[in-house]
């Protein structure tokens, strides 16, 4: 995957695999596929981590970007999994997942027959994520589409259409770590493609802080906001909680909760008997379609 944004697809996964390895009773998030689903000299790294020396080697190596990046990139992942659960079980049509990456969503969450899902990605991830698809389960599964796609340029519409997505039903997006990456131009051009969706659709979406973005207040993530921020300048769009609520109801969506680092240590890593920090620079939003 040549593309800068595309390659950080690896990251959260690296950290979801070697998190498999911890001790059964602190896990926050369960996920068996994603080790199978690195590239070959990541997977080698994480296979280190099978001991609890290298594991804490990499988990230090990730704090020390971002105090808390660990466990929220876990929590994160599995409030989309809670989320997928209960749209499944009250009946949807469709999963449409924005930004896939290398994540095994689609894969582990096995959907009712007729509901159809789709993976829609950079071409650089979407011709990456087959290849691990396939080695890992030996095919592709029936129930899921590979849909490749230029966000900054190409119709996510016109696209998705192209590929089978029929927008009559009710769909479960999901739009995971995603919104960073683009222009706000891009990030509307795709609300203005949500708000045609029908009523009853829901979304589970991240962003990032805008205050951390404009270097105000950094949550102890210093070392993030000069890599991707400063030094990259992969991070271009963000939004601070107070807005989400007015800028998602411009297109017919309801914010129905959000959750920072407060909220996902109360709903997720205290249970655990964990006491890993969770850090604020990223958001989760879960909301409904009007």
């Amino acid at each position: 995957m040549p593309n800068p944004a595309a390659r950080t697809a690896v990251g959260p996964m690296t950290i979801v695999a070697a998190a498999q390895w911890g001790p059964q009773e602190h896990r926050i998030h369960e996920d068996k596929l994603a080790y199978g689903f690195l590239p070959a000299a990541t997977r080698a790294i994480v296979s280190l981590t099978r001991w609890e020396p290298a594991r804490r080697a990499l988990f230090n190596a990730t704090e020390s970007r971002a105090k808390g990046l660990w466990a929220e990139m876990l929590c994160r992942k599995r409030y989309v999994d809670d989320k997928l659960r209960a749209a499944v079980t009250a009946g949807v049509d469709n999963v449409v997942i924005l930004g896939a990456g290398l994540d095994t969503l689609a894969y582990r969450r096995p959907v009712p027959a007729g509901t159809a899902v789709f993976e829609v990605d950079q071409p650089d991830t979407i011709s990456y994520k087959k290849k691990a698809v396939t080695r890992a389960l030996g095919k592709m599964p029936a129930t899921v589409t590979l849909v490749p796609i230029d966000f900054q340029k190409e119709n996510l519409r016109e696209v998705l259409t192209a590929h089978g997505y029929r927008s009559g039903g009710r769909t479960f997006f999901v739009w995971e770590a995603v919104t960073q990456y683009l222009t706000e131009d891009a990030v509307r051009s795709c609300f203005t493609f949500l708000s045609q969706a029908s009523a009853g659709s829901e979304l589970v979406f991240t962003y990032v802080r805008k205050d951390f973005l404009d270097g105000i207040t950094l949550y102890g993530a210093e070392g993030a906001y000069l890599d991707f921020v400063m030094k990259n300048r992969l991070w271009q769009f963000g939004m601070n909680p107070d807005q989400v609520e007015g800028f998602l109801a411009d297109y017919s969506w309801m914010v129905k909760e959000q959750l920072g680092g407060k909220e996902f240590t109360a709903r997720y890593v205290a249970p655990s008997g964990s006491r890993l920090p969770v850090t604020d620079i990223e958001q989760s939003c879960y909301a409904v379609k009007s």
